[in-house]
């Protein structure tokens, strides 16, 4: 059993849990996720670890509340326990001093940016920080991520907090005036991704994108989390979760995280009936 340590709402539907499981909080890494179940009869997912403090024993997760079992996991408060918590698993963020790097995140995916922001900061990197949100509501952390970047760029598609438009309209402003950035880091909604990818491409900047496919065991041993790159099938737990952003088939991959959106509507009408 892993005990909820504290909960927050950063803003609606999206919350931070800090959980104490001090074997994974002494291994993590900036990139790594964890596997939970919320109880005996859940289902597992995974969720990026987006903190860490080794002497408190606690990792700190950020979730939206969309489907089944992130509506139950939103139910528990600090004292509550969850099932099983399995991890670091997946290969940490590569980190070196690459001159430039830009961090792109869409929606709640900023709290999966920040320890890779603070890790590449501290190896020495200048660190671009382009976060999107569909709102000024929508926004979280903006402190946290100005602490540990050179440049914080908001974008909202309204408009309603820095500048209107989507994260990848400022990336390619500076490529087309030929700034230099050594390497793109992007993760959010997987159109998000593709279109971070699309952007980069002509220019030839090395581009990592977090894949989150359906995932089941996390060992590689299901097959559920294959992802297309370069022609070869990947396994986004023990491969990834970080790939060439270049290489990787997004047709496919977009398709393939359709495949059970009907069954996972009747699920979250289940689980959000009162007699469930």
């Amino acid at each position: 059993m892993f005990p909820i340590v504290a909960t927050e709402e950063l803003v609606p539907r999206v919350r931070l849990y800090r959980i104490h499981a001090p074997r994974v909080a002494r291994k993590a890494a900036a990139g790594q996720f964890v596997i939970l179940r919320v109880d005996a009869h859940g289902e597992r997912i995974p969720l990026t670890i987006a903190d860490w403090d080794a002497a408190e024993g606690t990792v700190s997760v950020v979730f939206m509340e969309v489907g089944t079992t992130t509506t139950r996991l939103a139910r528990l408060k600090p004292g509550d326990v969850i099932a099983d918590l399995c991890g670091p698993l997946g290969n940490p963020t590569e980190v070196e001093n690459f001159g430039t790097v830009c961090l792109m995140a869409g929606g709640f995916a900023t709290a999966t940016i920040m320890p890779i922001a603070r890790a590449m900061k501290a190896a020495g990197n200048r660190v671009i920080i382009v976060v999107g949100a569909r709102n000024k509501d929508l926004l979280f952390w903006r402190e946290r991520l100005a602490e540990n970047s050179d440049e914080l760029i908001i974008t909202t598609d309204d408009g309603s907090a820095g500048r209107k438009g989507v994260v990848t309209e400022p990336v390619k402003e500076r490529l087309e005036r030929g700034e230099r950035i050594d390497r793109v880091i992007a993760i959010g909604p997987s159109i998000m991704m593709k279109f971070s990818s699309l952007t980069t491409k002509p220019f030839g900047v090395k581009t990592i994108v977090s894949m989150n496919p359906i995932m089941v065991d996390g060992t590689g041993m299901c097959g559920c989390c294959r992802v297309s790159v370069a022609g070869q099938t990947r396994f986004a737990c023990v491969d990834g979760p970080e790939f060439d952003a270049h290489a990787i088939d997004w047709d496919n991959f977009m398709a393939r995280q359709r495949t059970y959106i009907d069954e996972e509507k009747r699920s979250l009408e289940i689980c959000r009936c009162p007699t469930a």
